[in-house]
């Protein structure tokens, strides 16, 4: 498909982000005006629901899904990965709800359609990098990654961020059933399973910032389970990859997809 006619969705999984959500919005509207803004709100107690409802009253091209209660972000993401199959869009981008993920990185997100089927905003490629984190959070990150890269076998440097530009006919293709995770490792799952079904994976620099307004939702015990997730992962990768397995193709097609 011509990449300029390319329907663009633009996912926010929220909870508590109200005073994010308008000027992110805006951020992103003037930033990839062409896309649609998918808003998917947890129920949030502070009222961000109601804000994105506004947003979607003043704009035609924001849309709001409302979930009863908080149940974890790879659920999230992955009612907006069906929400734009469903829908019949070519591209989806998911991003934090936060401003961590700055709305200026989204046109070299969005050349994904010349060259890749995944577009990662990266950390840690030349020209990436994070602002305010201590030295024990960069240290983790990194080991986490390195642990990934060896489990899983996926050839990317930054694998547990959430700033992805996906090609939604290669969603289709990937087996999206039976994930174990439900939090962060989400991220490194998905990006497995989308690997195994043969995407070809693409990295592009961001600076990742600490969120501008509210309180981050990661805490000690969700990382513990995020890690041991990744560990189980590993074994079921090795040991049991026909879970894994795409749908509706087979290994030689898509290894001949991924090296086109």
């Amino acid at each position: 498909m011509n990449g300029s006619h390319a329907r663009v969705l633009i996912g926010l999984a929220t909870y508590n982000e109200r005073d994010n959500l308008t000027p992110l919005v805006q951020a992103i509207r003037a930033a990839a005006p062409e896309a649609d803004v998918l808003i998917l709100d947890d129920n949030s107690p502070d009222g961000t629901g109601a804000a994105a409802d506004a947003l979607a009253a003043q704009d035609a091209k924001v849309q709001v899904v409302h979930r009863p209660g908080k149940q974890g972000l790879g659920t999230a993401v992955l009612t907006i990965m069906r929400h734009a199959m469903d829908r019949n869009y070519d591209w989806l981008v998911t991003m934090d709800a936060d401003f961590s993920h700055h709305p200026r990185y989204l046109p070299n997100l969005l050349q994904a359609k010349d060259f890749v089927d995944v577009m990662i905003g990266s950390r840690y490629v030349a020209g990436g990098g994070v602002e305010n984190w201590p030295l024990s959070r960069q240290l983790m990150s990194r080991a986490t990654g390195s642990l990934v890269r060896q489990m899983l076998g996926l050839p990317v440097r930054d694998s547990s961020g959430n700033y992805r530009c996906y090609r939604v006919s290669l969603l289709r293709r990937t087996n999206l059933e039976n994930l174990l995770s439900r939090g962060y490792s989400f991220q490194q799952e998905v990006l497995h399973r989308c690997y195994v079904a043969g995407a070809r994976l693409g990295e592009t620099p961001i600076v990742f910032a600490d969120r501008k307004a509210g309180k981050s939702k990661a805490n000690v015990k969700e990382i513990v389970g995020s890690v041991s997730t990744l560990l189980r992962l590993g074994w079921r990768a090795r040991f049991h990859p026909e879970t894994m397995k795409p749908r509706c193709e087979d290994a030689s097609s898509t290894e001949a997809r991924r090296a086109a």
